[in-house]
């Protein structure tokens, strides 16, 4: 399965803070945010990933993140020149999705809580043994900023609709999606909507009409946190940092889940954060290179 980070748009909503920067740039709490979506992608033992971003923020993301290699990975770049929707990330990835299984993330969602890599693992072994797509639903305050999930009196989803005026229930579509190949055609028969957008929610509908999408419920051990507000961010700021403290462990350390998976080795490690400072750094070397049980 291959991966897809959205780490487009202009992030208005954050302005001043991103008319000079990526949204996906900026940190929370001890790491940048890009870090999140990237380490639950590695997490569902995605390695090959497709970076998607503006024009002109394409070379600060490839000097953060450079091929992917010290991270076992392989990170590969294209550019969205206009936000037209979530469902443009399957167009502009067709070649590098090739025939494969896919997964998108979006790149300022932070997802947090016990079981998660095995709901990952779970996932990935739907799409590529029942062909199904997966997405996941989260009880939010404000569903009418989202696609909102609409059930039947057996909880049976029935419907899903985009950023409606009068939403059917509290669930709202998480920006996590997993697909098989046929994504790719799909997306590229979405017509636009009012807003201009080729929407994922057109995506998602059609997969539901063929009886062929999962939708998992996030139980309320789980968080997800959409970082697209002044106050979101603050709220994930403090959120990993109180988790962080609390445990003595990092949520979203790439060079931890890449050493845990066996992509890359102590040596390697070592030689890769030579010479870096700071905590995050300091925690690798404590946590990685030292405490390995």
């Amino acid at each position: 399965m291959k991966g897809i980070i959205l780490a487009g748009g202009s992030g208005t909503r954050l302005f001043p803070l991103t008319i000079s920067v990526s949204k996906q740039l900026l940190p929370v709490y001890d790491k940048p945010m890009i870090y999140y979506p990237l380490s639950i992608l590695m997490l569902a033992g995605i390695r090959d990933i497709l970076i998607i971003t503006t024009p002109k923020d394409q070379l600060a993301f490839t000097e953060l993140l450079g091929d992917g290699s010290r991270f076992g990975c392989c990170f590969d770049y294209a550019i969205q020149e206009n936000p037209n929707g979530l469902a443009e990330a399957f167009i502009i990835g067709e070649s590098f999705i090739g025939q494969d299984s896919v997964c998108l993330i979006l790149g300022d969602n932070i997802f947090y809580g016990g079981g998660l890599q095995k709901i990952l693992m779970n996932s990935v072994k739907a799409v590529k043994e029942e062909n199904k797509a997966v997405v996941f639903g989260s009880y939010v305050q404000d569903p009418f900023r989202y696609g909102v999930v609409e059930f039947n009196k057996e909880h049976t989803v029935i419907n899903i609709e985009e950023k409606p005026e009068k939403p059917k229930s509290n669930y709202a579509v998480v920006g996590l999606y997993f697909y098989p190949n046929s994504v790719i055609e799909i997306a590229k028969k979405v017509k636009p909507s009012k807003r201009g957008e080729l929407e994922i929610t057109s995506v998602n509908k059609e997969y539901l009409l063929n009886q062929e999408l999962m939708v998992e419920i996030l139980s309320r051990g789980f968080a997800w946190l959409d970082t697209g507000t002044h106050e979101a961010l603050m709220e994930a700021n403090e959120f990993v940092k109180a988790l962080e403290r609390r445990t003595g462990l990092k949520i979203g350390c790439l060079e931890e889940i890449a050493f845990n998976y066996g992509w890359i080795n102590k040596k390697e490690v070592s030689s890769n954060i030579q010479g870096y400072k700071g905590d995050y750094y300091c925690y690798i070397r404590d946590k990685v290179l030292i405490d390995v049980s």
